[in-house]
């Protein structure tokens, strides 16, 4: 698969290597910047108000002492969808006086599915 040679080829690419489906819809969570709470607060408030569908989370980023609006959207991985998009949010972080700060996807790891506690037994009525 033939990737743009820019950040958002390369990660669709390091996706496609990683062995991501990128065939199959994704939840891709996109970033928004704000270095002031209050702005933040807004603009998620305005967000979950809109009709854009997916989820969104305000976090602090406590190592850039910044505010994180991150909006997960479950679409296709397609390297124009996600441009789109992204220049969008990017658009709609600006009236806020945030940035968009790229995307990214979780990725399912090896492990994931194991029950943390070690101390766990597992008896007739275990499901994992």
């Amino acid at each position: 698969m033939q990737f743009p040679d820019d950040d958002n080829g390369q990660m669709l690419a390091a996706m496609a290597d990683a062995g991501m489906d990128l065939s199959k819809p994704q939840n891709i969570d996109f970033f928004l910047v704000f270095d002031e709470q209050r702005d933040a607060e807004t603009a998620l408030e305005d967000l979950v108000n809109s009709d854009r569908e997916g989820e969104v989370e305000l976090l602090f980023n406590e190592e850039s002492t910044k505010w994180e609006l991150i909006v997960s959207i479950h679409m296709m991985p397609e390297y124009d969808a996600i441009i789109t998009t992204e220049s969008e949010l990017h658009t709609y972080a600006e009236e806020y006086d945030g940035i968009s700060d790229g995307w990214g996807v979780m990725q399912h790891q090896e492990g994931d599915d194991e029950f943390a506690d070690e101390e766990h037994e597992c008896g007739e009525g275990c499901s994992h």
